[in-house]
């Protein structure tokens, strides 16, 4: 089939390898401006551009789909669109343009979770079973007809960039299996059945951890966030971003006497952070205006104790 593809970061590149090494005609690839990264801000092709190049794929980078877009996009005579995460709305007349549309991959088992950030904010609510759904993209937001899905488990404190990625190479299968479905049948699809959630995009201060909470939830609060926005705790009234964070053993947080909510302590040359039914290991964090380090070595530092807000 002759397919258009749309998308920007690093999650939707294995969608479009997997369609050109399925033997597709991928006939181009729409994806957003260069964007400065790093320290110095140098302009960067996005994931997706740089494997288009590789591919040898016609690139348009856009950062809106405009009469401009649709009229690239007319050129590439696609049967059928495929966007993943590319970062911006498809709109009529691009919407009909391709004979089969367009569909897309979501990181949620819909109608669950539609919209920006659904793998995190799921994690974030301590769902453990993430899913994917390719479905028909319509004018109303993740609520077309569903094509194929599949769903993946994940252990207790799997950050979202992790589950991301895994998600981004275990979704290629729903992908392909949904474009051999719209061969057979190009009317495929099923209604969406069940409440919708929304996973609104993520801000800064979503990374701020509330200590009160019992462990479990903290624990999948910073899985929600990680690595971006970032979870972060306050130390002495600054950011203390938290890195990577762990559940520990019942017995490493059986203290005598059961040190306060929020304080953090050397235990077995570990950095524990005591909370409400448990505690978590801080195994690698960054102080505000430093580099990222131990937590055991940070909180040595502090005279082997510190008490987290």
């Amino acid at each position: 089939m002759r397919i258009l593809f749309a998308g920007t970061p690093e999650f939707a590149v294995p969608s479009l390898r997997a369609l050109a090494a399925a033997g597709h005609d991928v006939v181009g690839a729409i994806t957003r401006e260069d964007a400065p990264l790093g320290r110095k801000r140098v302009l960067t092709p996005s994931p997706v551009a740089q494997a288009a190049d590789e591919l040898g794929l016609p690139v348009l980078k856009a950062n809106r789909l405009d009469d401009a877009a649709t009229a690239w996009a007319e050129q590439r005579g696609a049967e059928l669109g495929v966007i993943v995460a590319y970062g911006g709305l498809v709109r009529e007349p691009l919407l009909s343009l391709p004979d089969h549309g367009w569909i897309n991959l979501h990181f949620s088992e819909l109608p669950r979770w539609r919209g920006a950030a659904p793998v995190q904010r799921a994690l974030q609510a301590g769902e453990q079973e993430v899913g994917v759904t390719v479905f028909r993209l319509v004018a109303e937001l993740d609520a077309g007809d569903v094509l194929t899905r599949s769903a993946t488990v994940f252990p207790e404190g799997t950050a979202a960039g992790r589950a991301l990625t895994e998600l981004a190479e275990s979704g290629t299968a729903a992908v392909l299996a949904a474009v051999e479905l719209l061969e057979e049948d190009p009317a495929a699809g099923e209604p969406q059945v069940g409440e919708p959630s929304y996973a609104h995009k993520l801000s800064r201060e979503d990374g701020a951890l509330d200590l009160s909470r019992p462990a479990g939830e903290v624990l999948a609060h910073w899985a929600g966030v990680t690595p971006e926005p970032g979870a972060f705790a306050l130390h002495d009234g600054q950011p203390l971003k938290l890195h990577e964070i762990t559940r520990v053993p019942d017995q490493m947080g059986d203290q005598d006497p059961i040190p306060a909510v929020g304080t953090a302590r050397i235990v077995a040359g570990r950095a524990i952070l005591f909370l409400d039914g448990g505690a978590l290991e801080l195994a690698r964090v960054q102080p505000a205006g430093k580099a990222a380090m131990d937590g055991a070595a940070w909180l040595r530092g502090r005279g082997g104790e510190a008490v987290l807000a």
